[in-house]
């Protein structure tokens, strides 16, 4: 009777520890949250409130008067919405292009057999450890004797061209894991490659091009730095670059500080509606490249 007391005492004990230890993960997850999450809250409040309500002190979390104010000028006074559409044509395009050449790009090197071909693909893989600033200005060079620049066609033609190397990797990684006796059957039923891979290997890896499809279009939205190069009249600017553009003028920003709060905000809402709703298959693309193979 006395070790059965013991054995219970301990084994209260212990759980009661791991109750502990489970209630103190969860403070503290739930405090950094909260400090993750105030400025962003803090912005969407102050995106309903009068300029003048902004600039007072003491400074207020929540708005005296709610109102869209900020809003409407951001669309009918600053024309966002013009700017809206010069970023969503870059970034419709490069949601096909990018999974659309990465894919291409990866059946080659994970299903077809060609003199060379490793040595292809280590050389494509290399060009990950290139910082992307070493390779700017000869771009830039490149495109301008093109008569590429003050356009968006510097932003989104390099797309057709795999999306990067770490794309066509995760592709190439998820691709050799498909049997090859599903292939073998399309072969002998008179398949040839680009049928096996656009009626086979296509459907087979919608993962992963749901995945890089969220990527692009999250990496397109909030493009700043290509758009700051390359485009130099107003009329081609993307939304993220005229909201800093509009910033940067101190005095315009104090004015109407309303609509930079909306302007950010606005900015937030599409990659933010995409992650609540893919954010499970953009976990599953990430654990790709670390799994599979």
């Amino acid at each position: 009777m006395g070790k059965k007391m013991v054995n219970d005492i301990l084994h209260s004990k212990r759980a009661a520890k791991r109750i502990s230890i489970r209630i103190l993960q969860y403070t503290v997850m739930i405090l950094l949250s909260v400090y993750l999450v105030f400025p962003y809250l803090f912005m969407v409040n102050r995106s309903f409130m009068h300029a003048s309500d902004i600039m007072t002190l003491p400074v207020k979390f929540f708005p005296p008067q709610w109102t869209l104010d900020g809003w409407k000028k951001m669309f009918q006074q600053n024309n966002y919405l013009h700017y809206t559409f010069n970023t969503l044509k870059i970034v419709g395009f490069n949601i096909i292009a990018v999974p659309l050449s990465a894919s291409i790009c990866a059946y080659g090197f994970s299903r077809l057999k060609f003199p060379g071909r490793d040595f292809v693909f280590s050389a494509t893989l290399a060009t990950v450890m290139i910082p992307g600033v070493v390779v700017q200005v000869p771009l830039y060079v490149l495109f301008s004797n093109l008569g590429w620049v003050n356009g968006p066609i510097c932003m989104t033609v390099p797309s057709l061209f795999g999306g990067g190397a770490i794309t066509i990797f995760l592709f190439m990684q998820f691709m050799r894991n498909v049997p090859f006796e599903i292939e073998n059957a399309a072969m002998i039923d008179g398949a040839n490659a680009f049928q096996r891979y656009a009626l086979i290997m296509v459907p087979l890896c919608w993962p992963i091009i749901l995945y890089t499809l969220i990527n692009t279009f999250s990496g397109g939205w909030s493009d700043f730095y290509g758009p700051l190069i390359y485009l130099k009249s107003r009329e081609q600017y993307t939304l993220a670059l005229v909201i800093y553009y509009d910033s940067i003028n101190t005095n315009v920003a104090m004015e109407v500080a309303n609509v930079r709060m909306a302007a950010g905000v606005f900015m937030s809402l599409l990659p933010l509606i995409l992650f609540f709703l893919y954010q499970k298959q953009l976990i599953e693309g990430i654990q790709i490249g670390a799994i599979k193979g």
